[in-house]
């Protein structure tokens, strides 16, 4: 089982539109409402993926509600944490063009006693648990070193922790040493606090980040593909994709493919590819089932590409 941790979840709502005009109105073509959070959507995976996950959020209000509720219907069991104040709800704007506009509210702030309810739910939904992912912004009232208590109190339990979080709260987690953390490019960019221009660039700030703690560094390249460091050395995958319709989600995705592969050596980061390399040919935020992944399209090597430019340049 997979156990999802998403402090700041919320209600998306994505309206498709064939221009945006500022200051018009516009008529949307097309909408639809779904749950959101990094967290949420990695469980969303995983129970695309036929595993069990529990995904644990402060829930509050209509907003929370329904966030319960499509949750529900998806099949995904909720260990919620009742709190006074409203889930948050963000908007995306969708352009015929592919542009993608995003409004993300900042959420509600949460009490002590609900802060603490929060950890002390991780820890009873953790005991089945093969994995914790914690993954996101963190809510107004929770302090950078939230995450960090997290991880220390996951590993005095036994569990491993896959982190997918940034800035502040990304580097005083690695002082607790969580077993897998999963930055983006641009996150590992500003973990180093450095430009990232090469696959060479973002192996160097990978190993950096081990060296901080980390156990091992699953990396989100986008098109450039994925990198993986552990202890065991340093992989590179990419998967051939002849066409994007939606990213959004697909380093979710990835990591969901990459913890229910085991969250080890290279087998588990072409699983990560393949899951991310799908999640990018199916529209919105829909995740894959295993009949959309193409394992065939994955290659996995030792031998990095450490000239290769990224084509999306990290600063």
């Amino acid at each position: 089982m997979i156990l999802t941790v998403t402090p700041n979840p919320s209600l998306d709502r994505t309206y498709e539109l064939p221009r945006l005009d500022r200051g018009e109105v516009v008529r949307a073509t097309g909408e639809r409402v779904d749950p959101g959070g990094k967290g949420v959507n990695v469980s969303r995976a995983v129970t695309a993926a036929g595993r069990r996950t529990v995904a644990v959020l402060p829930l509050g209000g209509a907003p929370g509600a329904l966030v319960a509720d499509l949750l529900d219907a998806q099949g995904i069991e909720v260990a919620p944490v009742p709190i006074a104040g409203v889930t948050r709800s963000n908007i995306a704007l969708a352009e015929a063009d592919g542009v993608l506009t995003k409004i993300n509210a900042p959420g509600p702030e949460l009490t002590a006693a609900e802060r603490e309810l929060l950890l002390e739910t991780v820890r009873r939904q953790s005991h089945d648990a093969d994995w914790i992912a914690c993954c996101g912004s963190l809510p107004r009232s929770l302090a950078p070193s939230w995450y960090a208590d997290l991880v220390a109190r996951a590993h005095t339990a036994g569990v491993r922790i896959a982190l997918d979080t940034s800035g502040p709260a990304l580097l005083q987690a690695l002082r607790e040493r969580p077993d897998v953390v999963k930055p983006n490019a641009e996150e590992l960019a500003e973990a180093v606090g450095r430009p990232l221009g090469t696959v060479g660039d973002a192996v160097k700030a990978a190993e950096e980040l081990r060296e901080l703690g980390a156990g091992a560094v699953l990396a989100s390249l986008g098109a450039d593909g994925q990198l993986l460091v552990d202890d065991a050395g340093t992989w590179y995958g990419n998967a051939r994709v002849d066409a994007v319709r939606s990213n959004v989600g697909a380093g979710d995705s990835s990591l969901a493919g990459f913890l229910v592969a085991g969250g080890v050596g290279p087998a588990a980061l072409a699983s990560a590819v393949a899951h991310g390399a799908a999640a990018v040919r199916l529209p919105g935020s829909v995740m894959p089932v295993p009949g959309d992944l193409d394992p065939a399209a994955v290659t996995v090597t030792a031998e990095v590409p450490l000239d290769r430019a990224l084509r999306e340049p990290a600063s």
